[in-house]
C-alpha cells in the first residue's frame, strides 16, 4: 500500500471523526440532550478511532520496513521522498483540528455534568430539607437571623 493511499485513508477517517465531533458539540449545546444519539456517536467515534489507530500502525510499519527512522521526523522524510509531503502536513493539521474539537467537547461535557450535579444537589436538598450542610445548617434554613423570635 502506498504512503499516499495511507494518508488519504487517514484524512478520510479524520474528516469523519471531525463530523462526528461537530455533531456531538451540537448535541451538547442543545437545550435538551439526546442521550441515545450521544451514545451512538460515542460508539461511532470509537470505531473511527480504532480504524485510525490501525492505519497509523500500518503506516509506521511500512515506514520502518522502508528504512526510515521511527517517529515524526522519519514520517516526514518518508512523505517527502514519496512526493506527498503536502498531504502529510495537511493530515497533521487536520489531526490538530480534531484534537481541538475533542478538547472543546470534553469541556462542554464537563460543564454539562457540573450543571447536572448542581441540579441533583438542589433536588436532594428540596426532597430532604433536614439534611445538614457542611456549615451545620439544614438545606432550606435561612442564613439570616430572624429578629421576630
Amino acid at each position: 500500500m502506498s504512503l499516499q493511499r495511507l494518508l488519504d485513508g487517514q484524512a478520510e477517517r479524520l474528516a469523519r471523526l471531525g463530523r462526528l465531533l461537530e455533531e456531538e458539540q451540537g448535541l451538547l449545546v442543545a437545550g435538551e440532550i439526546d442521550g441515545r444519539r450521544l451514545n451512538a456517536l460515542a460508539e461511532e467515534k470509537t470505531a473511527v478511532q480504532q480504524d485510525l489507530e490501525e492505519t497509523e500502525q500500518t503506516r509506521a510499519r511500512v515506514q520502518r520496513q522502508l528504512g526510515y527512522a521511527e517517529g515524526t521526523e522519519g514520517a516526514r522524510q518518508a512523505a517527502a521522498d514519496a512526493g506527498c509531503l503536502d498531504g502529510w502536513q495537511a493530515m497533521l493539521n487536520q489531526a490538530r483540528h480534531i484534537a481541538r474539537l475533542n478538547e472543546r467537547n470534553g469541556r462542554l461535557l464537563e460543564l454539562r455534568m457540573r450543571h447536572n450535579q448542581q441540579m441533583l444537589d438542589t433536588i436532594h436538598r428540596l426532597a430532604d430539607p433536614d439534611t445538614y450542610s457542611a456549615d451545620g445548617r439544614t438545606g432550606l434554613q435561612s442564613r439570616r437571623l430572624d429578629a421576630r423570635a
